[in-house]
């Protein structure tokens, strides 16, 4: 049976062991948005001024960057620019350059192991707004798609801003960084009004900034990637950074008892095929954290640890062996366990 259901997922547990009345207020607001849900958690000595402005200012700014971002909506500015067949320069609003010229960094970085052209090949394996597929597509299917993708013919120019591609016939996808771009504004919004204490959860990406309700670190709680399944793996407490998790497990069809996941390699526009369940991301970026924990997954445990390493990530992977999930870890994000 077919799962569409969200890709990453982490659970913010409470501080239950403090008594209530030693708890600071807390404010929270959620929704839904960009096909999953949100949720802002505030921590405050007082009442907010204007509760109901806030939510509305936040909801405006998702509803923006959807509106923006999204391949769901055929009158969103990406859709836009996806149906044009033009190879020439095209103005683009500052966000969309800001989010496209971002995700070009970390393909550069990774060497294409993440990939925001990969779309036509999302499409193609039935992951995207398109239909949904009961079988692999075939290798010529395949074999096409892979000439309409490629980072490094995409390219962004944020100084106009605008967006060229030097095919007409390319396909952006964003949808494995503009979630956490999201965080990123609504952090960035919450700073602007003074807060200092707060989470913010997109889809399962996640920022904290300061302490929670009990005046301690934010605890993060990291799925166990089991499908049908919303157990803890292992618990992360942390503050002023974001975490960002990237699994095979609740995105997937299954054909003759072969399981075939969204993530995609870019390199053979196939699923990947390695024994990684899932990689969580740790960075001061949401998006950062996002895009690389594509990448780390696309690497798989040995490549994308070696990865991790040389460039210094909070990386964890959970492996799947015969009979249980095998956690790997970098050596930075080692010492943000408890």
């Amino acid at each position: 049976m077919r799962r569409l259901v969200a890709i990453a997922f982490a659970a913010v547990l409470a501080t239950a062991c403090q008594r209530d009345q030693d708890r600071l207020p807390e404010y929270v607001l959620s929704g839904e948005i960009m096909g999953t849900s949100f949720s802002v958690k505030i921590v405050a000595t007082q009442e907010l001024d204007d509760q109901e402005a806030l939510d509305r200012e936040i909801r405006e700014r998702l509803t923006t960057i959807d509106s923006t971002m999204s391949t769901y909506r055929p009158e969103s500015e990406l859709s836009v620019f996806n149906a044009e067949a033009s190879t020439d320069w095209r103005p683009v609003s500052a966000a969309l350059c800001q989010v496209v010229d971002g995700a070009l960094e970390i393909s550069h970085m990774t060497d294409g192991a993440f990939d925001i052209t990969v779309g036509p090949l999302v499409n193609l394996w039935g992951f995207g707004p398109t239909k949904l597929v009961d079988e692999p597509p075939a290798d010529a299917e395949i074999s096409a798609a892979l000439e309409r993708s490629g980072y490094d013919k995409l390219a962004a120019d944020c100084g106009r801003p605008a967006l060229r591609k030097s095919r007409g016939d390319m396909y952006v996808d964003l949808s494995g960084y503009a979630k956490g771009y999201a965080v990123d504004a609504l952090a960035e919004l919450l700073d602007g009004h003074g807060f200092e204490d707060y989470l913010v959860e997109i889809g399962g990406e996640i920022r904290v900034r300061g302490l929670n309700a009990a005046a301690a670190d934010w605890s993060i709680a990291i799925e166990k990637p089991e499908a049908g399944s919303r157990s803890v793996q292992t618990i992360v407490r942390l503050t002023d950074v974001a975490l960002a998790t990237s699994g095979d497990y609740r995105n997937f069809f299954e054909v003759d008892g072969r399981r075939y996941s969204h993530t995609i390699d870019p390199a053979t526009g196939r699923p990947v095929e390695h024994n990684a369940a899932s990689v969580t991301v740790i960075d001061p970026s949401t998006a950062r954290a996002d895009g690389l924990a594509t990448a780390l997954l696309v690497m798989g445990p040995e490549d994308g640890l070696a990865f991790a390493e040389q460039n210094e990530l909070a990386a964890y992977y959970l492996v799947r062996t015969d009979d249980r999930f095998e956690d790997r870890m970098s050596t930075r994000f080692t010492g943000l366990l408890h």
